[in-house]
């Protein structure tokens, strides 16, 4: 699987795997994570696809933005799938980067042909009681204070904390996580749910002539996993709950949520 690093393409950083004829997935990580957060998943979807990893604004080795509103952030993606000449693309969106996938696919319908939406919440209410650690460390009073002091193992357990499954956490996604600035990471979240609040995910689906794949863990730790159901208005979807899998379904059932989008990136084209 050769890949080649294509740095600061509009000030995001983009990765790239498999064939550049292929047809081409783009990658969208969540907030708070980074491009490498795909990484089970990327060896069964490249053989077969152009893979696009992205690093998002202030995430991973992208540079911070003016503005984290969602609508701003699918614009800069826009600009680097032009840029890379790239369309129809199949937009995968993991959590709130299926919101940035929505928001491509609504300003740009010319440039995504699929949308897939990992374990991302449709609205605001829909959000579970979070994990008390997850807490401490990113909400106040506790979050600023341990933001800059966190060690691999708390960053570790942070993430796992969502999940129902154990997973294994690559070095390389600790370091780039521990990289993503305090007010950067409160303000993503912020403008994230300013996004859901205004109008929910299925709504903006609903409005979307565009094949639909949500994948959502059954034990997600996040989301009430009931609210996938909420999908069902939308009838360009199809939904595929994950027995016993948390809100990180790369990590949990990478073989799973690969062929799920191997299949789907082939019949939404």
């Amino acid at each position: 699987m050769g890949h080649e690093v294509v740095k600061h393409v509009h000030g995001m950083h983009v990765v790239q795997y498999g064939p550049r004829q292929a047809p081409p997935l783009v990658l969208i990580h969540g907030s708070g994570s980074s491009g490498n957060s795909w990484s089970p998943v990327v060896p069964a979807l490249a053989d077969r696809y152009h893979v696009i990893r992205v690093d998002l604004p202030g995430h991973g080795q992208s540079s911070p933005a003016p503005s984290y509103d969602v609508p701003e952030q699918a614009g800069r993606l826009a600009a680097v799938l032009d840029e890379l000449a790239l369309r129809p693309v199949t937009a995968v969106g993991h959590s709130s980067g299926g919101y940035v996938a929505t928001a491509l696919t609504e300003q740009r319908p010319d440039l995504v042909g699929s949308l897939a939406l990992i374990s991302s919440g449709p609205s605001p209410d829909a959000l579970l009681p979070q994990p008390a650690l997850l807490r401490a460390l990113t909400a106040p009073p506790l979050g600023p204070l341990l933001w800059p002091i966190r060690s691999d193992t708390m960053l570790r357990k942070g993430m796992s904390s969502v999940c129902n499954r154990p997973v294994d956490i690559p070095d390389e996604l600790v370091a780039e996580v521990r990289g993503i600035d305090y007010r950067t990471f409160r303000t993503v979240l912020r403008r994230n749910t300013a996004y859901i609040a205004e109008r929910s995910v299925p709504e903006r689906l609903a409005a979307l002539d565009v094949p639909v794949l949500v994948i959502f863990g059954a034990a997600d730790r996040r989301w009430d996993p009931s609210s996938v159901h909420r999908y069902d208005t939308v009838a360009t979807a199809r939904i595929e709950q994950l027995p016993d899998v948390g809100h990180l379904p790369m990590f949990e059932a990478p073989e799973t949520t690969g062929e799920l989008l191997r299949a789907f990136a082939v019949a939404g084209r």
